[in-house]
C-alpha cells in the first residue's frame, strides 16, 4: 500500500549549505571560463581577436610615433637652444673682458672710479640704475653697461627656455616608454592567442595572409584613376618600389615600415617632408571626402581616430603597410577594417 506521508522537508541549514555550494559552483565555473576563454574560440574567432589586438597596438603605435618625434623635435631644440647660451655667454665674457681692460688701464694711471670698481662686480644692473642716473658713468661706460645687461637678461631667458623643454622631454621620453610597452602587451597578446590554436590552424592563418599579401602584389587591378601631381605620383612609385616589405611598428623603411612610416618615407622619396604620424598627416593639404574624387598618391585615412593611412592606388585600391603579420602591399579600401573618413591631396 503507497505511503501517503508528506515528504520531510529539509532543514534551513541544508538548504542554505545547498544554496552557497550551487553558488559556488556557477562562480569556479565562470571562473574557469574566463581564466580560459581561448580554449573554448574556434579559428575564426581568434583570427578577429588577433585582429582586434592588431588594430588597437596600430593605434598604440601611433601615439608612440608622435611621442618619438616630439622627442626628436625637443631635442634639436634644446640643443640650438644650449649652443645659443654658449655662444652668448662667451660674449658676455668678452664684453666683462673690455669693461676690466678699461678698469686696468684706469688703474695704471691711478684714476680708475668707484663705477668701475662696481661694475667688476657680480651685478651691474643695480650700480646702472643708480649711478647713470647720478652722472657717474661716462656715456660709453654706459652703452657698454646696457649691452652687458641685455645679454645676462637673454641668456637667462635662454636658460630658463631650456629648462623647460627638458622637463618636457623628460615627460615624453615617459610616454614614449609607456606607449612602447603597450604596443608589445597587445603584441605578445595577440601571440598568445595565436599559440592557442593547432599547427595546422596557424598554418592556415599564415597561408591566408601570405597569399593576401601575393595576390594584392601581383593581380591587382588598379583601373584608369586619374593621376595625382608629379609629387603625387613620385610618392605612389616610391611606395610601390617596398611592396613586399614588412610591418614593423615605428620603422619608417627601408627594412620595414608601419603605415605612416611608409607614407611619410613615400612623400620624402618625392622631395616632400610631411608629418610621421597619420593624425598629423591628416592636418596637411586638401581633404577629399569623396572617394570617386581621389588621385593615385593622394593620402587615404581610416578609422575615426585616424590611425590608419595609405596611399591611394586607384579602383578602390590602397597601397599600405596594414599591420603586424603582414607586408607593404595593395589592398580594397572596403577591407580595412575600418571606414574611409577622407583624403589628403599634398
Amino acid at each position: 500500500m503507497a505511503s501517503h506521508r508528506r515528504p520531510k522537508q529539509p532543514s534551513r541549514a541544508r538548504v542554505t549549505v545547498l544554496t552557497t555550494a550551487a553558488a559556488a559552483a556557477v562562480v569556479l565555473s565562470s571562473q574557469a571560463a574566463n581564466a580560459a576563454p581561448s580554449e573554448k574560440l574556434n579559428k575564426d574567432e581568434v583570427k578577429s581577436k588577433v585582429d582586434k589586438l592588431y588594430e588597437e597596438a596600430e593605434q598604440a603605435t601611433e601615439t608612440y610615433n608622435g611621442a618619438q618625434e616630439k622627442q626628436e623635435k625637443l631635442q634639436k631644440e634644446i640643443s640650438t637652444i644650449q649652443d645659443n647660451v654658449a655662444r652668448g655667454q662667451a660674449d658676455l665674457n668678452e664684453l666683462r673682458d673690455s669693461m676690466g681692460l678699461a678698469a686696468a688701464a684706469q688703474y695704471r694711471t691711478g684714476s680708475i672710479d668707484s663705477s668701475l670698481q662696481l661694475l667688476l662686480s657680480s651685478n651691474p644692473d643695480d650700480f646702472l640704475d643708480k649711478a647713470s642716473a647720478a652722472d657717474q658713468l661716462s656715456a660709453q661706460q654706459v652703452e657698454a653697461l646696457k649691452k652687458i645687461q641685455e645679454k645676462q637678461r637673454e641668456l637667462a631667458q635662454q636658460r630658463a627656455e631650456a629648462s623647460g623643454k627638458l622637463k618636457d622631454l623628460a615627460t615624453t621620453r615617459t610616454e614614449l616608454g609607456k606607449k612602447k610597452k603597450e604596443v608589445q602587451a597587445k603584441l605578445a597578446e595577440a601571440r598568445k592567442l595565436l599559440n592557442t590554436l593547432t599547427a595546422k590552424e596557424k598554418a592556415a592563418l599564415a597561408a591566408a595572409d601570405t597569399r593576401a599579401s601575393r595576390d594584392a602584389g601581383q593581380r591587382v587591378d588598379l583601373g584608369d584613376a586619374p593621376t595625382g601631381s608629379g609629387r603625387a605620383m613620385a610618392a605612389f612609385q616610391a611606395a610601390q618600389s617596398q611592396l613586399g616589405k614588412p610591418y614593423h611598428y615605428g620603422s619608417t623603411g627601408t627594412a620595414m615600415y608601419d603605415c605612416s612610416g611608409l607614407t611619410s618615407w613615400a612623400y620624402g622619396q618625392a622631395g616632400v617632408g610631411i608629418p610621421r604620424t597619420s593624425e598629423s598627416q591628416a592636418n596637411i593639404g586638401t581633404r577629399i571626402y569623396s572617394q570617386s574624387d581621389l588621385k593615385v598618391g593622394d593620402l587615404v585615412f581610416f578609422f575615426n581616430d585616424l590611425h590608419h593611412v595609405g596611399l591611394y592606388a586607384g579602383n578602390g585600391q590602397i597601397i599600405h603597410a596594414p599591420r603586424t603579420g603582414t607586408v607593404v602591399r595593395y589592398e580594397s579600401m572596403g577591407t580595412i577594417g575600418g571606414p574611409f573618413m577622407f583624403g589628403v591631396r599634398v
